[in-house]
């Protein structure tokens, strides 16, 4: 089982330094700023931490280690002639080495581009997945949470914001911080009852409609992905609409995130140029009342959460 402590603010890195130094008594550690950079040949590297291990009672044969990760082939490479797929199987290699009872991943992934980071990643969810281990992942990248991850911890000023599974964070996210953390739109308003709805009306003027309960201050919590974007408003009373201008247009893989007035949607290449979408032109964002979420307004998220791409 991995679990996952985000930690989104330096001091509380101070904070959790304890249970870091705790847990590398008996852990096998994987290092965002160190695993992907040794001296000598995979062969030494992963034997160097085999002897010492030795020392105190544990470890296993070099050649057993390689195999078992795949990369039996790469014993005499160095690190220049590895990818980070490899690189990422070597660090684990080393880290079982002293044949921990718990894996201690700290930012693994955090010194990589975004195209290595995709294909690591994935590697390393695999890994994990065949060892079988338990394992404790301290990340700030929500993406590298709910792909390795069955459990996150949200963690912020030394308190634990909420504890779930990542499709529990998006679905019923516990504050504003949380909402923000998972991805998602989180614009502030005031809400009053209206019918059989929930009636907000936002900062920016707008007004919206949830089929949460709520009453004054309110945090609004609506996920890129559940934004529909045209050109004219839709004619569905179920519909959220917000119309604006195209204020960015940021590529992320193949994605377009399109920020309309308050809100950020997520787009496929072929809809924004469908739509003949440009910075500056206008557009409607719509969502469903049903999937628009409210949470406490006390709750700050991340700083910037509100301001999108």
């Amino acid at each position: 089982m991995l679990r996952v402590l985000s930690l989104d603010e330096p001091h509380v890195q101070r904070e959790t330094g304890g249970l870091r130094k705790l847990l590398e008594k008996a852990s096998g550690q994987i290092s965002g700023e160190a695993q992907f950079v040794f001296s000598g040949t995979v062969t030494g590297v992963v034997a160097d931490l085999l002897r010492a291990a030795a020392g105190g009672g544990g470890g296993r044969p070099v050649d057993a280690l390689l195999e078992q990760f795949r990369i039996g082939h790469l014993a005499t490479a160095h690190p220049r002639e590895l990818s980070g797929g490899e690189r990422q199987r070597v660090a684990v290699a080393r880290a079982l080495a002293r044949d921990p009872a718990v894996l201690l991943l700290d930012e693994p992934l955090a010194a990589l581009d975004a195209h290595t980071k995709a294909e690591v990643r994935h590697e390393l969810a695999e890994l994990l997945r065949e060892l079988a281990l338990p394992a404790l992942l301290v990340t700030h990248d929500y993406e590298d949470a709910a792909s390795l991850a069955d459990r996150v911890g949200v963690i912020v000023d030394g308190r634990l914001r909420q504890l779930a599974s990542p499709t529990e964070l998006v679905a019923r996210p516990a504050d504003g911080f949380v909402a923000s953390f998972t991805g998602a739109n989180l614009l502030r308003g005031l809400a009053r009852r209206y019918d059989h709805l929930t009636e907000i009306t936002l900062e920016s003027g707008e007004r919206v409609y949830s089929a949460d309960d709520g009453e004054g201050p309110v945090g609004v919590v609506v996920y890129p992905w559940e934004v529909l974007v045209g050109r004219e408003p839709h004619v569905d009373s179920a519909l959220n609409v917000i119309e604006g201008e195209v204020r960015s247009l940021v590529q992320v893989a193949n994605r377009v995130r399109v920020r309309i007035g308050p809100v950020t949607a997520e787009l496929t290449e072929a809809s924004v140029e469908k739509l003949g979408l440009t910075v500056g032109s206008r557009a409607v964002a719509s969502f469903k009342a049903t999937g628009t979420r409210l949470v406490a307004s006390t709750d700050a998220g991340p700083a910037g959460a509100n301001r999108g791409p």
